[in-house]
């Protein structure tokens, strides 16, 4: 949860290294970004909004309100529905597409998610997934209930997880989901090789 403005700068480092942008944004960056939204743009307005939620500044409540209209606004262009303060730093966002994640979860660091991806509760209650660091989440998942996903694991494309997984590095698969293969390198470890 970011608390202060050290911790908005580290995540929103983290979000732009991790959706493959430089570390500065350039003056045609922040145009390109201005009259075409991408993933990176929602990932810093929903950073600020977080800041300003959970920080009390003065003119907190302005700055609150501005950056939930450009969120709201942005994340509806690219078809994001994902709740403040459920994510940590280095979110990586690599397609636009239906991602809905309920204000319930809690996803770690360093997690990748792709399309058409469902993260929520189970029949109404307000109890959510809980996922580790650096997990890789395939197009088309859908994880709901009261279930932790350990550190470090990989959820193939059009998975069904109903039940927690917290063995680490293991690839997980099928509806409903089964462990398919142990010992997988993480999705950052599995790029640099």
């Amino acid at each position: 949860m970011i608390k202060n403005k050290t911790d908005l700068k580290r995540y929103i480092l983290q979000d732009r290294k991790l959706n493959g942008f430089g570390v500065k944004r350039s003056f045609q960056d922040f145009l390109k970004e201005l009259l075409f939204p991408n993933s990176i743009t929602v990932l810093r307005y929903m950073r600020k909004l977080e800041y300003y939620t959970n920080v009390k500044v003065f003119g907190a409540f302005f700055f609150k309100e501005y950056y939930y209209f450009k969120y709201r606004k942005a994340s509806r262009k690219l078809g994001y529905s994902i709740a403040i303060n459920t994510c940590g730093p280095g979110l990586s966002l690599p397609h636009y597409g239906t991602i809905i994640i309920s204000g319930h979860a809690r996803i770690g660091c360093n997690c990748r998610i792709h399309a058409c991806v469902n993260i929520g509760a189970s029949a109404g209650k307000e109890i959510a997934p809980t996922i580790g660091d650096n997990v890789y989440i395939g197009p088309s998942c859908v994880l709901y209930g009261a279930i932790v996903i350990g550190s470090n694991n990989t959820i193939g494309a059009n998975a069904t997880v109903n039940k927690s997984f917290t063995e680490e590095h293991v690839v997980i698969a099928g509806s409903p989901a089964t462990i398919v293969k142990r010992d997988y390198p993480n999705w950052l470890e599995f790029n640099r090789i």
